[in-house]
């Protein structure tokens, strides 16, 4: 067991940190304020090859391995979760599951694209009544000579409304339940597929959240991602992925809220000394510490499990739960050591403390990840 960083992983770290501080810390708050889409910073990321971080060199990606993968969401969600969301979303959801799941023909044609950032891509599995419980999604999709016809609502689709293509997750067949779910890649300019965007969010504000409405959008059958009938293991082994990068972006913005705490600490003077040499406070600085640490450990070995390319989903759904949750503990700890101050925009932990609440709630609540780990454990399934 080796705790080391490879030279590629630190490569990796140092270049997507450096871009972090350059180009995403002087516009975040803005942007959050604003509600702005950040197309400047997501067309570098594409240009720096920072989404084809873990994507095969064949599909114009750089190779690097999962560990690499989790750097990256590390290094983003450490100073702005809104364009960690878009990562984790870009790579993990749509990239990588059309890398498992597609025919050769999908892979050349989407995922070079998408490793590029010449196209944006969203996944489209929650519902307005169909959250947690996803096998009963009301989408439909009808077989009609080489198409499918879809029609259906998607709700809370990060990236819903810039993306270029969706993997949309229908019911062909209603009376199969979770075999009755098939999974398709659909072009957004599609004649009857829309989107309408969702405001005034706690957090990640200025990452693109939309409501997808979908209208007799015509899909062929050449768009379906693995085999009808199979959606329902392809969205889960997509959320393998996806709570992968959500739990190291949770590392990221723990880290990020306790370095500007650390920073804070150590400057602010109260009682004739700094904050940071009165012992509550370094006790809740202690705290950070080692939930930070434990939930990074968590993260590297759901990477290394990936690399060997052993089933993970148990100790995905572990770091899941344990990094989301540890993550709104720091961010409420960090905030305490600002006092008064962290109650303002004057200073990020602000927006860092809003955009921690999340975690505990999209890619499966902390409460579906606590089933899953039990049932792989005790082998009955509560639900």
């Amino acid at each position: 067991m080796n705790f080391d960083m490879t030279e590629e992983q630190q490569m990796i770290k140092s270049m997507v940190a450096e871009f972090a501080e350059k180009e995403i810390v002087p516009v975040a708050a803005e942007n959050d304020l604003n509600e702005k889409f950040p197309w400047s910073i997501v067309k570098k990321m594409g240009e720096l090859g920072i989404f084809g971080t873990v994507i095969p060199e064949e599909y114009g990606g750089g190779g690097f391995d999962n560990i690499a993968h989790a750097i990256v969401a590390e290094e983003l969600g450490r100073v702005d979760s809104s364009v960690r969301g878009i990562y984790s979303v870009q790579v993990s959801l749509v990239a990588l599951t059309i890398l498992k799941w597609g025919n050769e023909e999908q892979k050349k044609k989407y995922v070079p694209r998408l490793a590029s950032g010449e196209i944006l891509g969203c996944f489209g599995l929650t519902e307005p009544n169909s959250g947690s419980d996803a096998v009963s999604m009301q989408a439909t999709a009808v077989e009609d000579g080489d198409s499918y016809i879809l029609n259906g609502n998607k709700m809370w689709i990060t990236n819903g409304g810039v993306a270029d293509i969706a993997l949309i997750f229908a019911k062909t067949d209603k009376n199969a339940g979770a075999r009755g779910i098939t999974a398709f890649i659909v072009d957004t300019k599609t004649p009857g597929f829309s989107t309408r965007d969702i405001h005034q969010k706690l957090g990640l504000r200025s990452s693109n959240t939309a409501e997808l409405i979908l209208t007799d959008v015509r899909v062929p059958k050449e768009n379906i991602l693995g085999e009808v009938g199979k959606g329902f293991k392809v969205a889960m082994s997509a959320l393998d992925f996806g709570r992968y990068t959500v739990a190291a972006g949770c590392v990221g913005l723990a880290q990020g809220c306790y370095d500007v705490a650390k920073k804070y600490a150590l400057e602010r003077v109260q009682f004739g000394k700094p904050i940071a040499g009165h012992q509550l406070i370094q006790e809740m600085f202690a705290d950070m510490i080692v939930d930070i640490e434990a939930g990074r450990l968590l993260v590297y070995r759901v990477g290394h499990l990936k690399n060997k390319g052993v089933p993970n989903t148990r100790e995905v759904c572990v770091a899941k739960l344990f990094c989301s949750e540890m993550v709104n503990r720091v961010a409420y700890k960090a905030l305490q050591v600002f006092g008064g101050y962290g109650f303002s925009g004057e200073f990020p932990i602000e927006r860092y403390y809003r955009d921690a609440r999340i975690n505990t709630l999209y890619e499966g609540t902390s409460q579906i990840q606590k089933l899953i780990i039990a049932n792989k454990d005790l082998g009955i399934s509560a639900f």
